[in-house]
């Protein structure tokens, strides 16, 4: 039976490298039934529809989402962010932000194979806080981070569990427990209390500041890392940067127990929206985690070994993906 996946190819370069991700899945043999969803930065302009209740409830009776990107320059930045990004993971709670982050090296930079899973409901992002005195010359704003004990440990709990399946078995926390006492002192509790249950697994702790040095100096250090909401959304650009560009860097928002969803971390460029200039590379990695979680993993192997020598997939956008179902065979 086909597996039912909602597509929302979004805007600008989102639908371009989606059709370039759908093309190589395909030529991996694995037949999707596929629902398309017009939602982002132009639905909203046509007609202000963001993200329905409707739509949402919709997407629970699907097996996974595969999301170009979305936000055009004429919506107020927030809008599309909070109002569909945000509330899918948080209505759907797609807890886990999984992002991995592999280079095999060059002259300039030595190879790495690391994962960065990001606590993705909670944190700065959960909006908490508001304005008082606003537009007044005395005005004051809040941004609270909202942390709890089970957002905390299951994020935890997955990343160790992650981090005994690989060869390497390392689990580094990284936060900022120096200076942010009340959420730091949580995370690290949480990490070391779990880590108890997992003997076979070496952990380490770095601040987020430490973290951003070593990731462009030695990033080779890593096996998996867990980390908040807002550290792990700064974190994974730079894993991205240092891994051969962003537009080579997949991920997935999980629900490890229902419907999760998949997408690229760039953004949806739209200065070279239609042009065919796009690499859709990151697209069709998130592709093939979305096979994974959809228990084609033999697929997705395959995926990733035909994408694996990132320096030979230059062209077009339509190129990039029939260079990939080329080598699929």
């Amino acid at each position: 039976m086909a597996h039912k996946v909602g597509i929302i190819g979004g805007d600008g370069i989102g639908p371009e490298v989606i059709a370039e991700g759908l093309k190589v899945i395909r030529a991996a043999g694995v037949e999707l039934d596929t629902v398309d969803y017009d939602l982002g930065g132009a639905r909203y302009l046509r007609d202000g529809e963001v993200l329905s209740d409707e739509t949402l409830e919709e997407w629970r009776g699907l097996d996974a989402l595969y999301l170009g990107a979305v936000g055009t320059p004429e919506v107020p930045p927030g809008v599309i962010e909070r109002g569909l990004l945000l509330k899918m993971r948080f209505v759907l709670d797609l807890y886990i932000n999984r992002r991995p982050f592999i280079f095999e090296g060059d002259d300039a930079r030595d190879p790495h194979d690391f994962i960065v899973i990001r606590e993705n409901t909670e944190g700065t992002y959960a909006g908490e806080g508001g304005f008082l005195r606003k537009n007044t010359p005395a005005e004051i704003a809040t941004q609270g981070s909202v942390n709890t004990r089970m957002g905390v440990e299951r994020c935890i709990r997955y990343s160790f569990t992650l981090a005994q399946s690989r060869p390497r078995k390392h689990l580094t926390l990284v936060h900022k427990t120096n200076v942010l006492t009340f959420s730091g002192d949580l995370w690290e509790r949480t990490f070391n209390e779990v880590a108890e249950e997992f003997p076979d697994v070496e952990t380490a702790y770095n601040h987020v500041d430490a973290a951003c040095i070593y990731f462009v100096q030695d990033p080779g250090r890593y096996d998996v890392i867990v980390t908040d909401n807002l550290f792990g959304d700064i974190l994974t650009d730079l894993g991205g940067a240092v891994s051969g560009g962003i537009g080579f860097a997949s991920s997935a928002n999980l629900n490890p127990t229902g419907v999760s969803m998949f997408e690229p971390v760039h953004g949806s460029a739209p200065d070279i929206a239609g042009q065919n200039l796009a690499n859709p590379t990151a697209a069709v990695l998130s592709g093939a985690m979305m096979l994974d979680h959809l228990g084609e993993a033999a697929a997705a192997d395959r995926i990733r070994a035909a994408a694996a020598d990132t320096s030979t997939l230059v062209g077009s956008t339509t190129e990039v993906g029939d260079l990939l179902v080329a080598r699929l065979g």
